[in-house]
């Protein structure tokens, strides 16, 4: 599917983004070994998190969907089903990185694989620790989907993050659920914290202090009414389109603002962007709050550590601020990147390119020079949802109208996105 997208004199209005995608797999998979019946409202809307659904459905768990809002009858810690065919995460690691430590604890074979842009992103980071725990995993060549779980009995582990993940610290939380003692994850640097919010939020017991998360096993899971906040990765799309686009002030509503991921607002501002937050307030742990963002000059910034490991989705969209800023942007520490739906160092800087935006290319990341414009171009999303959104918001700040290919790419985590972009324009 191709977009057109024309320049924007302006941007105004405000906008509801979907809910959070990090926060929702979590609610649904928890939903599902809980105990009760558990309603989740502004559910992400994205294929990624039905994809998540879709598998929890052929475990045995009857889910019910209406827009925005799931219904999911939890069947407890050992009421899972053996699935009668392959698990199918379509395009989503969260779900296959998430959903295999839950599979590790049940005492049935299963098979989870996806669409060909997972089957390339590896899996060992997972299956280490999972088969320390004593599951039985296999994947072909090693470490690529499809995994085969042959699950069990556990033992919880003292396991030392070795690259700052919060999939990977889930997988083992989730496994932890399944063992007899106390699961320990260590984190030496910091991830997003939504797994222990939600945790707690349905009766696990877990403990936080200085990087290291306790989790005791076989807790009692009780169903929740839950509102999922609104999305900061999808609302960074409209900050930065507010912030390049002149004249532009954008209100997002509800938007959840959770401390380990308000790395974004805090690097922004650091850049220069007139940000305002109003209504704050703490749900289910989640603290959520309007952001108010108007067109401002942008100085430019560095993205490097362990500030590249809290912006990595991010990275994409910040890439376009940064060729309309005064000083650039460098992003190094992101080879991660290079295992995302695409090589994202390699796709932003082909679609820059394209634009007519110089950009240095480094194994580790990239420098783009700033005070550049951008041209008119026929621009690829190359399948992945956040290089379609960064460059749309490129786009609206072009000399004239661009073409985005495979826009429809946009859906696995944002289907309305396009629809809410116009809405601001109009």
């Amino acid at each position: 599917m191709q977009e057109r997208i024309l320049p924007a004199a302006r941007l105004q209005g405000s906008v509801r983004l979907p809910g959070d995608k990090s926060i929702s797999h979590r609610y649904a998979m928890l939903a599902a070994i809980a105990q009760g019946t558990t309603q989740i409202q502004n559910y992400a809307t994205g294929a990624d998190c039905r994809s998540t659904l879709s598998c929890l459905e052929a475990l045995g768990v009857e889910v019910q969907t209406s827009g925005a809002s799931v219904r999911i009858e939890g069947r407890g810690l050992d009421g899972l089903r053996v699935p009668e065919g392959t698990l199918d995460a379509g395009n989503s690691g969260s779900t296959i990185r998430m959903l295999s430590g839950i599979l590790a604890g049940q005492p049935f074979f299963s098979r989870i694989s996806g669409d060909a842009s997972l089957a390339r992103r590896p899996m060992d980071r997972i299956m280490l620790p999972l088969r320390q725990m004593g599951a039985q995993i296999e994947a072909r060549d090693g470490r690529f989907p499809p995994i085969e779980i042959h699950g069990g009995r556990l033992q919880p582990i003292d396991y030392t993050l070795p690259v700052p993940s919060a999939q990977v610290k889930t997988c083992v939380l989730f496994a932890g659920l399944y063992t007899p003692g106390i699961t320990i994850v260590r984190e030496p640097v910091a991830t997003r914290d939504h797994t222990e919010l939600a945790l707690r939020e349905f009766g696990a017991q877990v403990e936080k202090k200085d990087g290291v998360i306790r989790l005791e096993g076989r807790p009692g899971l009780v169903a929740r009414q839950l509102v999922v906040p609104c999305d900061l990765s999808s609302a960074a799309f409209f900050l930065v389109a507010a912030l390049l686009v002149p004249g532009s002030s954008v209100l997002i509503q509800g938007v959840g603002l959770n401390p380990t991921r308000s790395a974004l607002l805090d690097f922004l501002a650091s850049m220069g962007a007139g940000l305002r937050l109003q209504n704050l307030e703490v749900r289910q742990g989640e603290l959520t709050g309007d952001v108010l963002v108007r067109s401002s000059p942008i100085k430019g910034g560095v993205i490097e550590q362990a500030l590249t490991t809290a912006l990595i989705d991010e990275v994409p969209v910040l890439a376009v601020l940064g060729a309309a800023s005064q000083d650039g942007l460098l992003v190094t520490d992101a080879r991660e990147l290079r295992l995302k739906e695409t090589d994202r160092i390699s796709t932003v800087a082909e679609n820059l390119g394209r634009m007519g935006v110089s950009v240095e290319v480094r194994e580790d990341g990239f420098f783009v020079p700033g005070g550049q414009s951008f041209r008119a171009a026929r621009l690829d999303s190359f399948g992945d949802h956040r290089i379609a959104m960064a460059f749309a918001v490129a786009a609206l700040r072009a000399d004239g109208e661009c073409v985005i290919d495979g826009a429809e790419a946009a859906s696995v985590s944002f289907p309305e996105f396009f629809d809410t972009l116009r809405q601001l324009q109009d």
